[in-house]
C-alpha cells in the first residue's frame, strides 16, 4: 500500500482502495506469538489478577480518563443504557482510532471488560505484556487454537464478563461510517444468550480555543441500548445473521444522525 493512504485526510479515498479488512495503520511486530491449545486467553490467577487490577483502576484507568479528555475532549453517552445490565455481554464498536479501546474502557467502567484484539499486538516489545495486563485478548489464526479461545471466552461471559470485539476486523483512523461486520461478536452472543452492548465512536469539530490548538476531530463514545436477539428460529447462522444485522443497523443509523 502505498505511504499516502495513512494521512488522515485521505482516508475517505481509502475505501475504494484497499480491502476493508485491512489495516490502514501497520505497527511494528518483530515478535512471534504461538498459542497452542494450553495457551490462557484469559489469566485467572489471583497473582496476575491483582497487578491487573492495580494497572487497570489504579493507574491506567485515571490516566487515560485525563489524557482522552486533554487530547479528544472525551465525551461519554450513554452509561445509563447499561445501568440495570447484571449479566455477562458482548460489546461491539467500529474501530476509528488506535486506542480506542481505553475509551470502550472508560465507558464501560462499571463492567469487567476484556478486548479482542489481532494477534500482532501481542508481537510487539513490551507492548505485548502491558496490554495482556490491561486485559487484551489475542484472537487465534488457527482452527486449532480456537477452540480454547472460544471456551475460555464463553466461561468469562458466563462469569458476568463483558468481551469486546471490533466486528468491522481492521483499523481505520477517523473513517465516519460503519464497515460490514464479521459474524464473531454475535456468534458468542447467540451461543451465550446474552446481549449485545453497541457502541458508537464519532467525531466532532473542536470548539473554542481547542479549535485553535489541534487540527484532529474531537471524539464522542455512546452507548447504545444492549440488543437481544429473542425470536425462536432454530438454524443458529439465521440468529447470527439477523442480530449483526439488527445492531449494524442501530449502529448506523446512529451515525447517520450525527454526520447529518
Amino acid at each position: 500500500m502505498k505511504k499516502e493512504l495513512y494521512r488522515e485526510e485521505k482516508i475517505e479515498d481509502v475505501e475504494n482502495k484497499i480491502d476493508e479488512n485491512e489495516d490502514i495503520i501497520h505497527m511494528y511486530e518483530p515478535l512471534k506469538m504461538d498459542m497452542d491449545k494450553n495457551y490462557q486467553y484469559i489469566k485467572t490467577g489471583k497473582i496476575f489478577s491483582f497487578f491487573s487490577n492495580v494497572l487497570y483502576y489504579g493507574i491506567a484507568y485515571p490516566v487515560l480518563l485525563v489524557l482522552d479528555k486533554i487530547i479528544y475532549d472525551l465525551k461519554i453517552e450513554g452509561k445509563e443504557n447499561i445501568k440495570s445490565l447484571k449479566k455477562g455481554a458482548v460489546s461491539v464498536s467500529n474501530h476509528v482510532l488506535i486506542l480506542d479501546c481505553t475509551m470502550v474502557g472508560l465507558a464501560l467502567k462499571s463492567k469487567k471488560v476484556y478486548f479482542t484484539t489481532r494477534k500482532g499486538s501481542f508481537e510487539i516489545p513490551f507492548v505485548r505484556k502491558l496490554i495482556k495486563l490491561l486485559r487484551a485478548i489475542p484472537i487465534p489464526e488457527n482452527i486449532k487454537s480456537k477452540k480454547e479461545f472460544i471456551s475460555q471466552l464463553d466461561n468469562a461471559i458466563s462469569n458476568g464478563k463483558v468481551i469486546h470485539f471490533y466486528p468491522e476486523k481492521s483499523l481505520w483512523p477517523y473513517y465516519d461510517k460503519l464497515r460490514n461486520f464479521k459474524n464473531g461478536a454475535f456468534d458468542f452472543a447467540i451461543r451465550n444468550n446474552v446481549p449485545v452492548i453497541p457502541i458508537v465512536i464519532t467525531f466532532r469539530d473542536p470548539k473554542g480555543i481547542r479549535k485553535v490548538l489541534k487540527k484532529k476531530k474531537d471524539v464522542t463514545v455512546k452507548i447504545l441500548s444492549p440488543i437481544s436477539y429473542e425470536e425462536n428460529i432454530d438454524n443458529k447462522k439465521e440468529c447470527i445473521e439477523k442480530l449483526k444485522q439488527k445492531v449494524h443497523s442501530e449502529m448506523e443509523e446512529n451515525l447517520k444522525n450525527i454526520n447529518i
